[in-house]
């Protein structure tokens, strides 16, 4: 029996890791907790209610995920992540079964690999993170916590991506750079700066 997953949002990012969660086929989605949507389905799966639910749901449910969307800033992200887990639920890695993960690379808890991301050998991702669509984390490469590293993006060698930091679709970091917290790069942008050779 597979283990029930509740997603903490119900946006557009939700649709989008509902698709990665059933194609997966590791946990049945339970259904969907969101502040702005008391009722109803999405993709098929009810809502149950909001954050204030979140403790009564604990009893029934022993796994969640994130599924807000990040983009001007991670705080609501992590505001979320915090909360779930210190009501004990746990937090699992989502990997879609058409991404490539290295064997050699680790994910920390309630990160999601999108389809066709592809994370190369001895790369690093840390807590809460979206490694999106068709981006690319190179070797070597570490990606702190509450991130959100957008589609098609490419995080070269060697580069740190500090925590918070959102890359945009297409962006490119230049291999051995790193961010500062909670940066933002714009889409389509290459990242020269800031280096820690």
């Amino acid at each position: 029996m597979k283990p029930k997953l509740i997603l903490i949002g119900g946006g557009g990012h939700c649709v989008s890791c509902i698709d990665v969660i059933e194609q997966g086929g590791v946990f049945e989605i339970a259904g969907i907790v969101d502040n702005a949507i008391n009722q109803g389905m999405l993709l098929g799966y009810p809502i149950l209610g909001g954050d204030e639910d979140l403790l009564q749901l604990r009893s029934s449910y022993g796994h969640a995920l994130v599924t807000v969307g990040q983009i001007k800033s991670p705080t609501v992200r992590s505001r979320l992540y915090d909360k779930v887990r210190s009501l004990g639920f746990e937090l699992p890695a989502i990997v879609s079964p058409r991404a490539y993960l290295s064997r050699h690379a680790t994910i920390g808890a309630g990160t999601i690999i999108m389809h066709d991301a592809l994370i190369n050998a001895r790369a690093s991702i840390g807590r809460n993170c979206i490694v999106n669509t068709k981006a690319l984390i190179e070797h070597d490469a570490q990606v702190e916590d509450n991130c959100h590293i957008s589609t098609a993006a490419i995080i070269n060698g060697t580069s740190i991506v500090r925590r918070g930091t959102f890359v945009g679709s297409n962006a490119v970091t230049k291999e051995g750079v790193q961010t500062h917290e909670n940066d933002f790069i714009k889409a389509g942008s290459l990242f020269m700066g800031y280096s820690h050779e």
